[in-house]
């Protein structure tokens, strides 16, 4: 894709590739290394896995939208001539407000664990360290929290390849961690604690080794706070906090619903790894706009508005290319992959999957429309939007799921994804950005809808002349799919068609 200029290119692609390995980690933990969890738990264990990994998920919300807002401060800094000066003293006073947040939830979640059983909330007494391995989980998440700072100096500064590669080396470390505990130990303690190291050191050392190295200009001194500065901050943030746990906390809250409203335990495990798949590809579509919106937020912060308009137009197709590739792979062979996956011991739901995937397909171009909204400083948009898609959702969450189960949390999901951050946000975000949002919009849905229909259709052909099952007809279906697709996409590789396809598109 051509930008403005080859040092955005290298950030960009350095950021795509970066983020890249990142999600192929999250597959792994997500997806791979399912089928060995099932080699030594029960699905019971794996359900409480689930949730533990959900619960600690959902304390990814828990920064009261303070990381998102900082980004935009630092964004904001950098049309200042005292740009550094500025970031080291926003840095010295808000890190302040980062620990005491963490302190205040860790104080939090002592006084709940000397209340409650969470293996007794969630029916999962059977498990001998239920309580230990969530307290662990939990407890690493609010570790982590005050990172969430730095990192946001290193998106805003173009260094967002170097955080996330950083972030997955250890994400990698723990991984390996968790293999052998699950090997050696098979109990959940022995898996969470490594999962947690692999978190928590990488944040410990970009906050404490390497911060101090990208940027010198950060030393580290503390800066006088003010209740008057502290709560303006919070005023902020909250806009932010609302979009995070719209984003990050419904997805795994309807892990917490359906194992509150449904009494079998499988349901549990059924939905999560159906929404697994649909997650990641929501997940990868996101990071893949990262890069993207860190630029998207410069140019929002300078006034380069054809710039704007220019890499939008260009990211947005491109994400929908890619999105509807992987929505139609998904689709033909999920079937086969589910069985694979699972070893069989987990029911198939074909309408389940089909609504989560389409559900994720259709509203994958409001994905760049929520990351350049929170690298543009929309926090009174999103504050609005995100608000009324929680409502939503658990309008449609506590309404569906004790009568459908996992089908009515798909359903609850995504209608609000597509009638709000679709219907809403993408709206108003390309009618601001854009010449021409209505062709571009035409151009995107009619885009997707060749590649998914006829992604499908050739997975269905080629299942059809293929019968059989098991891991080599999988992977034979696979390649003849890759085999014929590839070559229809080849033609993309010239630069000569990519630029005459770049000039038709409306900005």
């Amino acid at each position: 894709m051509t930008v403005s200029g080859p040092s955005r290119i290298r950030r960009i692609l350095g950021g795509w590739s970066a983020n890249l390995v990142a999600m192929l980690l999250a597959l792994t933990q997500q997806a791979l290394l399912i089928p060995l969890f099932l080699s030594y738990w029960t699905s019971d264990t794996l359900a409480a896995w689930f949730t533990i990994f959900a619960a600690g998920s959902l304390l990814q919300a828990a920064d009261a939208g303070l990381h998102v807002w900082s980004l935009n401060r630092f964004l904001g800094f950098k049309s200042r001539g005292d740009c550094d000066r500025r970031t080291n003293r926003y840095y010295g006073a808000a890190i302040r407000i980062f620990v005491a947040l963490s302190a205040l939830f860790a104080a939090l979640l002592l006084a709940v664990f000397a209340s409650i059983s969470p293996a007794e909330q969630f029916g999962f007494t059977a498990e001998p360290d239920f309580n230990l391995a969530f307290a662990a989980m939990m407890s690493g998440a609010l570790l982590v929290l005050p990172s969430g700072l730095a990192t946001a100096l290193y998106r805003a500064r173009g260094l967002y390849g170097r955080v996330v590669a950083v972030q997955a080396f250890g994400t990698a470390i723990g991984q390996l961690g968790q293999i052998v505990g699950v090997i050696v130990t098979g109990s959940l303690l022995g898996v969470v604690l490594p999962f947690v190291a692999g978190q928590l050191a990488p944040a410990l050392f970009i906050v404490f080794a390497d911060l101090r190295r990208q940027f010198p200009f950060v030393d580290g001194s503390r800066h006088r706070l003010s209740w008057r500065w502290t709560a303006a901050q919070f005023a902020g943030a909250f806009p932010f906090a609302v979009m995070n746990f719209a984003e990050v906390g419904l997805s795994y809250l309807s892990v917490l619903l359906i194992g509150a409203f449904v009494s079998n335990r499988g349901a549990i495990t059924q939905w999560t790894l159906t929404r697994t798949i649909a997650g990641f590809l929501k997940q990868l579509c996101y990071q893949m706009t990262l890069p993207i919106a860190a630029e998207l937020g410069h140019d929002h912060a300078t006034g380069a508005r054809e710039s704007l308009r220019q890499l939008y137009s260009r990211g947005s197709v491109l994400l929908v290319l890619f999105a509807s590739a992987i929505t139609s792979a998904l689709l033909a062979f999920w079937n086969d992959f589910f069985v694979l996956w699972t070893h069989g011991s987990v029911p198939y739901d074909g309408v389940l999957a089909i609504v989560l995937l389409l559900g994720g397909c259709i509203s994958a171009p409001a994905i760049l429309a929520l990351s350049y909204a929170n690298y543009s400083n929309r926090g009174r948009l999103l504050l609005w939007t995100k608000s009324l898609q929680i409502v939503m959702f658990l309008l449609f969450g506590f309404v569906l799921i004790p009568r459908l189960g996992p089908l009515g949390a798909a359903i609850a999901l995504v209608s609000s994804d597509v009638l709000v951050q679709l219907g809403i946000l993408h709206t108003i975000i390309i009618r601001e950005t854009l010449r021409h949002p209505l062709r571009h919009s035409l151009i995107l849905f009619a885009t997707m809808l060749v590649v998914v229909a006829g992604g499908v259709a050739l997975g269905r052909s080629i299942a059809s002349l293929l019968p059989g099952s098991g891991f080599v007809h999988f992977a034979s279906e696979c390649a003849l799919w890759l085999g014929i697709v590839s070559p229809v996409l080849a033609p993309l590789l010239s630069r000569r068609l990519r630029e005459r396809l770049i000039a038709f598109l409306p900005r």
